[in-house]
Parts: C-alpha cells; structure tokens; sequence
C-alpha cells in the first residue's frame, strides 16, 4: 500500500522488520543425577542487549551459559539464539529455524555432532580459566578458529587476529605464548578470540574470577568496550558494580530458577524478592 492509498483510507501499514530475539531459552531443565541444576528457565535477550547473570554459588549461572551453547544438554526445554534451535531440530526435517510451540517439544531431534560445532561458531564463549592453547602464540590463538572452520585463509585470520589484539590493548604481545602473559592479558587474548568469528552473542563465564584483584580492571574495561559496541553479551559475574554500569537487564538466579529480573536499577537498587535481597547484602 502507498502512503497515499494509506492516507485516502485512514489506515497506516507498518513495515518495521521484527527482529528475533538475539537468545530464547524456553522452559529449559537440566538435572546431574537427582540433582536439579535448571528449574524451568525463560529467558529473552534482544539483539544488542547486556544481560548480567547474578546468584550464588552453585545456583546454576554456568549451567545455563553451557545449555545456550549446547555444551550441555537440557533434559527439558529448548534455546534459539538468533531465531535458530541449538543442538535439535524437529523431527523428520532438516536444519531449523524459529520457535517451536510447547506441546512440539517432544519431536525435538539432536543434531550431529559437526552442525552442533557449526552453531557454537556463531555463539562466543569466554571462560574463567581462559582455556588458551598453550603451544601456540597469542596471534595463533585468536587466529586459530576462522581457521580451522575454513571462514578465513591463515594470512586473513592473522591479520583480523591482529587487528583483534589491538582492540584488547594486547597489539605488542602477538607473538607471547601464554605462559608469558599475565592472567588479565590471558583473558584478553581469549576474548579476541571469541570475537575472531564475528559471533552474534557472546558468553562470559565469570571473566574475571581467576584473576588477580589488580588485574580485573583491564578485563572489565574490554567488556565495557564491546558492552558499548552493540554486541550482544550474557555475563556472569559477581562484579555488582560492573553489572549497574554496563547492564540492560540483571537476572538473579538461584536453586536453578530465575528469582527476579530487570533493569539494575530495579534489581540491584530496589530488588522486591527476599533471596534477592539477601544475596546483594552479602555482596556489596
């Protein structure tokens, strides 16, 4: 319809594009043993979004990151990042797109093994213990993945490796083997090697909770850095301060459920539920 046929009819059309959620985890479950991890978890998190995933020890923070990306396998429930289930697809069909209704749960399929890892290249993760390759310079550990998935030559993956190292402040450190790094400029390195496949997402898995106290403001300031880039990051962190600046959404997480979520200026600042109350109490 034409602006004028619109405006002759006193109707409008709207034709702003609806953009999938950037992560949906839906009614996911997760047990070890007769230990249940996740409890009916629902999450969103809009392109562009920081999400900050706050809770105690043991309440199921990194369980959840691994669900997203598929390292671990919910026993009930599902995740789309991008509009695109990760790790199944419905039965019978091939490669799936979109949001499954409830009651199709149960046709979900695990896809292989090879698709799984070609999805994981499109999700970013950032360990709390770096998980560096020892054997290979800081320039081979970024330049590694484009690599190995055919995306980039080895003379294109050094050179976005490098331009990499440059954005994490480590551009004079290329060719420092791991050993020969400090636990900050490791977790630096490891970050531009998530950024290497030019991820839709990003996950932190308390980035800076191996570190050193005096280290964790140079890791911060890299997060900061992409927090303000319009990447899409879920962060799990004890940092309550990090968390109020850099934040769109926190949700608190505890026993496996999600207890309240919101802005920072709600949850931290003026959170409604008890647990909650009483865990930021303790941290700040």
């Amino acid at each position: 319809m034409t602006t004028e046929t619109a405006e002759s009819t006193g109707t409008t059309e709207d034709t702003t594009e609806v953009r999938p959620a950037a992560v949906e985890v839906h009614d996911v479950h997760k047990w070890y043993g007769a230990h249940r991890v996740l409890d009916g978890v629902e999450l969103t998190v809009r392109p562009g979004e920081v999400t900050v995933i706050l809770g105690p020890s043991g309440s199921g923070k990194s369980t959840l990151l691994r669900v997203i990306n598929h390292l671990e396998k919910p026993e009930v429930g599902y995740v789309s990042v991008n509009g695109e289930l990760i790790g199944v697809r419905r039965h019978g069909e091939g490669r799936e797109t979109g949001v499954l209704p409830a009651k199709r749960r149960g046709r979900l399929k695990e896809l292989s093994e090879r698709a799984i890892l070609g999805q994981r290249s499109r999700i970013g993760f950032v360990f709390q213990n770096f998980n560096l390759f020892p054997h290979l310079t800081a320039l081979d550990n970024v330049a590694a993945a484009p690599v190995a998935t055919g995306k980039l030559t080895k003379p294109e993956a050094q050179e976005l490796a490098r331009q990499l190292l440059g954005r994490v402040g480590l551009a004079d450190k290329a060719g420092a083997y791991p050993r020969q790094l400090s636990g900050g400029q490791q977790q630096r390195v490891a970050i531009a090697r998530a950024l290497a496949l030019r991820p839709g997402v990003i996950l932190f898995d308390e980035p800076t909770s191996a570190l050193d106290p005096e280290l964790v403001g140079e890791v911060l300031a890299v997060i900061k850095d992409l927090a303000t880039s319009g990447t899409t990051l879920i962060i799990v962190t004890h940092e309550i301060g990090f968390a109020r600046e850099v934040a769109d959404q926190v949700v608190f997480l505890d026993e496996g459920r999600i207890v309240e979520q919101g802005p920072p200026t709600e949850v931290l600042d003026h959170p409604k539920h008890e647990r909650t109350r009483d865990f930021l109490s303790k941290v700040l």
